[in-house]
């Protein structure tokens, strides 16, 4: 057994002697009581945490509308994990004022655990049982009862092609696989709410896109989910999102409200020189930010620059340029114009989904034991 596994479940089963699980309140957790009409699922004003003298989370607003994907995009970090675990009741907030499906955190957060899913960064069920052995654990944790356990067992082993892999170790999984278990974990007690902390970072980008289509199947069924990812094609996926920085929120809106406003032009360019073009462009104020793709160079211009095409043609530098085009704008363009991070940056940006990511700056975003699967 890992450690990890070791610490959730172990909390897990604390939890459930301490309230009493009960066929009662697994029926009660299974009808998943929402918000009144027009409120959000997540509210947040203020929201901070500090650890130390390190502000982990700055202030954020948050709003989360019933049956939609929020994500959370950043590089690692950035507050992402700290914001999940102040919004499911793990971390105690310094400040600000929190409501989650109509409770108040931290006063309502044990009440509230056993209304969401959580599935955390890592895999944290037991690598020594097997798939439907872990499942069954996870349903006793919440209280439901036999008949209703084996049957909602059954349908999950099917829903996420688990059926044949039901007696086989999870510590022996692929990552694709274990993925799947870890979904079909947090949703065994049919949460209204699920919290997903960068659940693709260890899977290819087939089951990466697998994946996201079931999330949206569980929007389609009548649930909400908040999901941290710094892949920017997922976030592309999100109804809404909030770009995060330094524990602050420097945006919030649609992927496309926040192309549309993101305050700068995209041109791509070809030529002879990219890479001593691209030295030069970014010494210029009205430039943002440049990055070779391929033969080409993607030059982000500022808006205050009227016409950024033939203002960059007219470049000394740019002589030797054969192609300029106007391109739309990206998600990754908006993380460049709101952070000064991103493809052409020093510095370290969210991923553009072709790599494999990796868990947060732990001196930043310190592991919390977990009080529920």
């Amino acid at each position: 057994m890992n450690r990890l596994s070791g610490e959730v479940t172990g909390s897990v089963t604390n939890l459930a002697a301490n309230e009493g699980a009960s066929a009662e309140t697994s029926a009660e957790t299974s009808a998943g009581t929402r918000p009144a009409v027009g409120e959000p699922a997540i509210r947040a004003r203020g929201l901070s945490r500090r650890f130390g003298d390190l502000l982990a989370v700055d202030g954020l607003d948050i709003d989360v509308a019933p049956r939609s994907i929020y994500g959370f995009l950043g590089p690692n970090g950035c507050g992402k994990t700290t914001t999940v675990r102040l919004l499911t009741g793990l971390l105690t907030p310094s400040a600000g004022e929190v409501t989650v499906l109509g409770h108040r955190l931290p006063a309502e957060a044990e009440v509230l655990k056993r209304r969401i899913g959580y599935m955390t960064q890592k895999f944290s069920l037991y690598e020594d049982l097997t798939v439907r052995e872990n499942l069954r654990f996870v349903a006793s944790i919440y209280g439901l009862p036999p008949r209703e356990s084996r049957s909602r067992i059954a349908e999950l082993l099917a829903t996420y092609a688990l059926e044949r892999l039901q007696h086989q170790r999870a510590g022996s999984m692929s990552g694709g696989q274990r993925q799947r278990l870890s979904l079909a974990a947090a949703i065994l007690h049919r949460p209204a709410l699920l919290f997903l902390d960068e659940p693709t970072s260890a899977v290819d980008p087939e089951n990466r896109r697998d994946f996201w289509e079931r999330l949206f199947d569980l929007i389609d069924a009548g649930a909400t989910i908040l999901v941290s990812t710094h892949y920017m094609d997922e976030a592309e996926r999100c109804h809404r999102l909030a770009i995060l920085e330094a524990g602050r929120k420097c945006a919030d809106g649609s992927p496309a409200e926040l192309m549309a406003a993101m305050g700068a032009r995209v041109l791509e360019v070809e030529g002879p020189g990219l890479r001593q073009l691209k030295s030069e462009l970014i010494a210029l104020p009205e430039i943002l930010s440049a990055a070779q793709l391929g033969s080409r160079l993607r030059v982000l211009v500022s808006d205050e620059v009227a016409e950024p095409a033939a203002w960059l043609r007219a470049l000394p530098q740019a002589s030797g340029l054969t192609h300029i085009d106007p391109v739309r704008p990206s998600l990754e363009d908006v993380f460049v114009t709101c952070t000064g991070t991103g493809a052409g940056s020093d510095r370290g940006g969210p991923d553009t989904g072709s790599g494999s990511g990796r868990t947060a700056d732990p001196a930043a975003e310190p592991i919390e034991t977990l009080n529920h699967p």
